[in-house]
């Protein structure tokens, strides 16, 4: 890290692998080839299989609930560009970067340090109030 640079908020390391990305196709239901079968995927531009874009946003998800909590979870917005895939095998980090106390830079990156995802995000203000015990009725 070089000297005035950021410190994260939140580092989250997840370690991806076929097994894994298997099992979110089974829970998203996207079954593409270009992510379940290897034998497809080598004759693709890839090379092989590649994870899902929104399995890389929900690790997004996690780190910045850990970082915003409710403010995340209630509220929170994201913009986010996938410049390179994620493949099995790869460590993966996910770094967010304060700008603010309501908004941050996100990257994913992978072992070698490459960015595969680079986003912006911003908390809610405050998170919503929670329900009233008993409905809407006051008392």
């Amino acid at each position: 890290m070089t000297e005035g640079a950021p410190v994260a908020l939140v580092e989250l390391v997840r370690h991806l692998d076929q097994a894994k990305i298997d099992r979110y196709a089974q829970v998203s239901g996207d079954h593409n080839p270009l992510h379940v079968d290897p034998a497809f995927a080598a004759r693709t531009q890839f090379g092989g299989t590649v994870a899902h874009g929104m399995l890389l946003l929900a690790y997004v998800s996690e780190a910045l609930a850990r970082a915003w909590g409710r403010r995340w979870l209630e509220g929170g917005r994201l913009r986010a560009r996938f410049r390179l895939p994620a493949r099995p095998g790869d460590a993966l980090t996910v770094r967010v970067l304060p700008r603010g106390s309501a908004s941050c830079l996100v990257e994913v990156l992978d072992g070698k340090g490459q960015v595969l995802v680079s986003a912006e995000a911003e908390a809610a203000e405050t998170p919503a109030s929670p329900p009233r015990k008993g409905g809407d009725t006051p008392g």
